[in-house]
């Protein structure tokens, strides 16, 4: 099995790199700055244990790599909104024997045994992406992503979790396990990784989304450690779990994941720096000029307008990172008072607005 990194920064260069350094053949993809950096100086994956530089193959697209192998693997972990473009270029991707990575040839001609070649594997936040993946490819696996990774600089990652690197809890999409999923687990499980098949993986991936929604918070006002920050949060998390108990949406409770992951991974930086934001504040720290909290803060207040249930806080977390990102606002810069205060009256606006009316 050969895995293609279908973006290879913060999570895809920690799990490509320790793939590689577990034997496997790895492909990394990337763009731009960081494409030319892999391509001229390798890998370098930043752990507890040290600085190590892989030199892989890399590319920026699937023209550049060819014909791809019935074997290959293709994990997607580029942030969400980048997932149609990627999906639109690897879908139609010729495999060798016949088919596509995606969509195969149809079933009943003499090379049906390619129908839905390869599989595909969401290493995402949020639970969009296996969503968009299905449309094109028939054997989609998610992953809930429990791994501190930051891309450090163009080329560089690092991934401080020790002693594992990270837990991916991974399954089909929409449910059930299958060999493919074994496979790829038993491979994650020698390099750093632990790596639970479930049947139930969206279940994992809603309650990461929980957490996640904290990310926008992070992003426009910095890393949460004050008392304001944190009820905020509470208070965002609450809107979440309306949502997801009026769409009848499961997810796993505080209890289940704090027995999967205490005391496997503890946060060891390599330089003894204290640990960065996550996904979204690195987006802005880079300046991208996008951010994914339309598929994360953005899931909620879709769920809530579908049910009924008011997200106030949701929607402002949603419009505040896509305004910083767009304006290349640096990030952490809006004081937390302040973003409690624009909360304050994001909500007395929404119950102002259903009061009833005499």
């Amino acid at each position: 099995m050969r895995y293609i990194i279908i973006g290879a920064g913060a999570v895809g260069g920690a799990i490509g790199g320790r793939l590689a350094e577990a034997g496997h053949e790895v492909v990394l993809v990337a763009r731009g700055a960081h494409y030319e950096a892999l391509r001229t100086h390798g890998l370098r994956l930043m752990t507890s244990e040290g600085t190590r530089t892989h030199r892989l193959p890399t590319v920026d697209g699937p023209a550049a790599l060819g014909e791809l192998r019935p074997g290959d693997v293709l994990v997607l972990a580029v942030k969400t909104q980048d997932s149609e473009a990627a999906l639109e270029a690897w879908g139609p991707s010729p495999v060798a024997g016949g088919g596509t990575a995606a969509m195969g040839v149809p079933p009943g001609r003499a090379e049906s045994r390619a129908w839905g070649r390869l599989p595909l594997v969401c290493a995402q936040n949020g639970v969009e992406s296996p969503r968009i993946a299905l449309r094109r490819f028939r054997r989609v696996y998610g992953v809930c992503v429990w791994l501190p990774a930051t891309l450090v600089e163009p080329g560089a990652v690092s991934a401080a979790g020790a002693p594992l690197t990270g837990i991916l809890h991974l399954g089909r999409h929409p449910h059930g396990t299958d060999e493919t999923a074994r496979r790829i687990a038993a491979d994650l499980e020698k390099a750093h990784f632990e790596a639970p098949v479930v049947p139930d993986v969206a279940r994992w991936q809603y309650a990461k989304l929980l957490g996640n929604l904290a990310n926008a918070i992070e992003a426009v006002s910095g890393v949460l450690t004050s008392e304001e920050g944190l009820a905020l949060f509470a208070r965002v998390r609450a809107e979440g779990e309306a949502v997801l108990t009026a769409a009848d949406i499961a997810y796993t409770g505080e209890e289940e994941q704090k027995k999967a992951r205490d005391n496997k991974i503890r946060f060891e930086p390599f330089d003894g720096s204290e640990r960065g934001g996550g996904s979204s504040w690195q987006s802005l720290d880079r300046g991208t000029g996008t951010i994914e909290a339309d598929y994360l803060n953005g899931e909620v207040v879709l769920l809530g307008r579908l049910h009924g249930v008011p997200t106030p806080l949701n929607e402002l977390l949603q419009r505040l990172a896509n305004t910083f990102a767009r304006e290349r606002r640096a990030a952490g810069s809006l004081p937390v008072a302040e973003l409690v205060r624009l909360a304050d009256e994001a909500v007395a606006f929404v119950q102002e607005e259903r009061a009833p009316r005499p």
